[in-house]
């Protein structure tokens, strides 16, 4: 059995710099058509020059792949001259709160004093982007975020707002009462639950933000990709960090999953017998909700065994992958550009 996906996109990556953007952008590259690129740099993307040399240094890193990086600009308080020059040139504007996840100090403190933002860019069509997620009880910080939303989808109709990497049923009910708000859902949140995490031995490399959370929370963001919801997309938030950092008191946010991503979720729509619907999860939803044309690049996946590597190592980095040293189902047989 196998499945040929037409250009897949990743629509929330984290890329990192230097050495390890180098070992780990030619392990989204050679698969995907295109990624949403995550701007919490140390110092964050925030201006269009800063734009520009990183998106230089991707397409550098990324070989001989075909492969496009869809950029994003690190939300702040932004002029109008600022935004009507860098709005050619990026997907979108990501929203942190400020100390919220990995590199976002210099995020948003209070969300009403930057509304006049927001206004601009609803008249300028430029899309927001947002990592959801308060400051209170670590497993409520996401569903504590949807009065957020609902003040934003509301005050600014024609604004259209990504809620990213969602967590919750609550998140997947939102889909539904806002036509301006749309998603994006990680492979991990498909699969695992707070318990897979820390309900045994601490498994680290399974630790990411947003944590993930209760059986019913999955199930409904796992219906909710097996049907292909139109305004949900596969967004991997694949987060790779040293084992250094990983391994450790302080242990860092972020599961590392590019170089398996497709396979495993081949493997999860064909366990429930929606293996056609992958096609819209991984690629359609996200050209028709931004308006992207990727180049083609066919993928084919196959039911074949897929021994995960324990560690992707290079330039001077070690990276544990999600599913290290196990065994998956199904494996990309072949890419044709």
């Amino acid at each position: 059995m196998e499945i040929t996906l037409r250009s897949p996109l990743d629509m929330h990556l984290h890329l990192r710099d230097a050495e390890m953007m180098k070992l780990v952008t030619p392990l989204t590259a050679e698969t995907f058509s295109g990624a949403v690129i995550m701007p919490n740099l140390v110092p964050p993307v925030t201006t269009l020059e800063m734009l520009h040399a990183y998106k230089e240094r991707i397409l550098e890193s990324k070989g001989e792949h075909q492969f496009d990086p869809y950029m994003v600009m690190f939300f702040k308080d932004y002029t109008e001259k600022e935004l009507v020059a860098a709005k050619d040139h990026m997907i979108g504007m990501k929203l942190y709160p400020a100390g919220a996840t990995t590199n976002s100090e210099a995020g948003v403190a209070q969300i009403d004093s930057v509304e006049h933002v927001f206004k601009m860019m609803e008249e300028m069509e430029i899309p927001l982007m947002v990592h959801g997620e308060t400051h209170g009880f670590v497993m409520d910080r996401e569903a504590e975020f949807m009065s957020i939303y609902e003040h934003l989808a509301t005050k600014f109709p024609k604004l259209q707002i990504t809620m990213e990497h969602i967590t919750t049923a609550k998140a997947v009910g939102m889909l539904d009462r806002f036509e301006n708000l749309k998603a994006t859902v990680t492979l991990q949140h498909l699969i695992i639950t707070l318990d897979d995490v820390a309900g045994g031995f601490l498994k680290p490399h399974l630790f990411c933000k947003p944590i993930a959370k209760r059986p019913e929370d999955r199930e409904a963001l796992l219906q909710a990709a097996l049907q292909a919801h139109p305004r949900l997309m596969f967004g991997s938030d694949s987060a790779p960090h040293p084992i250094s950092k990983k391994e450790c008191c302080g242990c860092a946010a972020g599961v590392f999953t590019a170089p398996l991503a497709i396979a495993r979720l081949a493997q999860l729509f064909d366990e429930h017998g929606c293996l056609e619907n992958l096609q819209a999860f991984i690629s359609d939803n996200a050209q028709k909700l931004y308006g992207v044309k990727p180049e083609s690049k066919l993928v084919t996946v196959s039911k074949e065994s897929f021994e995960v590597p324990t560690s992707y190592d290079g330039h001077g980095h070690k990276v544990v992958p999600m599913h290290a040293g196990e065994t998956l189902d199904w494996k990309v047989t072949g890419v044709k550009c």
